[in-house]
């Protein structure tokens, strides 16, 4: 039985969703500025509106206020 559209667009989503935690990772991991901008440019070609870095600070804070809320 052939896909309809929407199976394909769901697919879709959910490949991008995969890509983009794993490039995600690879971002908060990498140490130079220049495989940042290489991994940041691979994430724009299939989601143009992400900004890397503004989602790694905001992961980084919201993982330091979660460490603070623990030590209370």
């Amino acid at each position: 039985m052939p896909r309809t559209e929407r199976d394909r667009e769901k697919e879709r989503r959910r490949k991008h969703a995969v890509q983009l935690k794993k490039y995600e990772a690879r971002f908060r991991a990498a140490t130079n500025q220049a495989d940042k901008l290489a991994i940041a440019a691979k994430v724009r070609r299939f989601s143009p509106r992400i900004n890397l870095e503004e989602r790694a600070t905001a992961a980084a804070s919201a993982a330091k206020s979660a460490a603070q809320a623990i030590k209370r």
